[in-house]
């Protein structure tokens, strides 16, 4: 439940809720329109200047990522006026960005609802073990925890996992609510006609070769955004009534100060904290809601070298009250050892 304090930004940050519709649709015009253009270009280039090709991979993964971002706005209902009209047009970019609309809408919810709570852990966010949790397990559970949180499956193997198999069957299981499943697999059916149609004509070696590198590198790029969003070493977690939905979005949440074209390209998702308390405000309107509250001067602030160092931290150390290291966990966990050791030869 939203606490005092989170209410008490509402009056603060409700002249930011306003989407406008033709900020809205420039945002979609903006994002999706060059990464048509320049993926045509790629496959025009593809034969001809293999450099150019490569090339025009990088812009195309920016305009992607930007494109997800619109999305996910979509999915909060912030990026147009009408209900309606952002879920049609959110669930038309789903397809581009390889997404079920309704499906990611609920889980994306519930990582609002949940952000920092060590109680309800799971759901739309990565996967983190406390010292303790991850002592306790099993040798081989804690070297399948470890390979997850090494940064080359991360961002390696992690793209493919997060924008092509996980999407095609989240939602789709036993006490899956209709709604969602329908999403997933209309999604899903629309995705294999465009597939197959697009392998038949171009060749499915090509439309590999066109698509899949900006969409893995575009993927690697999200996947680090939303892991340094909430993923340092002063993260906020907390249990049970100790956790508060103002303190999970200002001190578990980060400005990640950006250079203006990669804010562009991002679609200003970096101011996290603004969002957080304020889902409702679409991403055109954060950087002013940003600078209307001092408090949001003092928020944990990145910069892409923090957040590059930011990747080594695996574990939740709820002595410290920090996200620490594999080594500092065991040192951690070593002190608590002989801490006990003391007290028990005292007694």
């Amino acid at each position: 439940m939203a606490s005092r304090r989170a209410a008490s930004y509402k009056d603060v940050l409700a002249p930011y809720e306003q989407a406008q519709t033709w900020r809205g649709m420039t945002q979609v015009a903006t994002s999706l329109l060059p990464y048509l253009a320049l993926t045509v270009a790629s496959y025009l280039t593809l034969g001809d200047s293999l450099a150019l090709t490569v090339l025009l991979v990088f812009p195309a993964a920016g305009f992607l990522v930007r494109t997800f971002v619109v999305f996910h706005d979509c999915t909060h209902g912030s990026l147009l006026p009408s209900r309606k009209a952002n879920a049609r047009v959110g669930a038309l970019l789903g397809l581009f960005v390889l997404t079920p609309f309704a499906q990611w809408r609920h889980e994306h919810a519930v990582h609002h609802a949940t952000s920092g709570d060590l109680d309800r852990r799971g759901v739309g966010d990565v996967y983190t073990l406390t010292v303790a949790e991850y002592h306790a397990k099993p040798w081989r559970s804690r070297l399948a925890y470890r390979l997850f949180r090494n940064p080359l499956v991360m961002f390696g193997l992690g793209p493919i996992f997060a924008m092509v198999v996980g999407p095609r069957v989240a939602g789709i299981g036993p006490g899956a609510r209709p709604r969602l499943r329908r999403s997933v697999l209309i999604t899903d059916a629309v995705l294999a006609g465009v597939c197959t149609l697009l392998g038949l004509l171009l060749g499915w070696l090509t439309l590999v070769e066109i698509w899949a590198p900006s969409a893995l590198l575009a993927g690697s790029a999200g996947i680090w955004l939303f892991y340094v969003q909430h993923q340092f070493e002063d993260a906020y977690w907390a249990s049970g009534q100790d956790w508060d939905y103002a303190d999970a979005a200002l001190r578990g949440s980060t400005y990640l100060r950006l250079p203006k074209v990669l804010q562009f390209f991002t679609a200003s998702i970096g101011l996290h904290h603004v969002h957080h308390l304020n889902a409702k405000i679409p991403n055109y309107h954060l950087a002013r809601a940003h600078a209307s509250h001092p408090a949001f001067a003092t928020v944990p602030t990145l910069t892409i070298a923090d957040g590059m160092r930011a990747v080594r931290f695996k574990l939740w150390d709820e002595r410290s009250g920090k996200l620490v290291t594999f080594a500092q966990a065991r040192r951690s966990l070593a002190r608590a050892r002989v801490a006990a050791a003391v007290l028990a030869a005292e007694a």
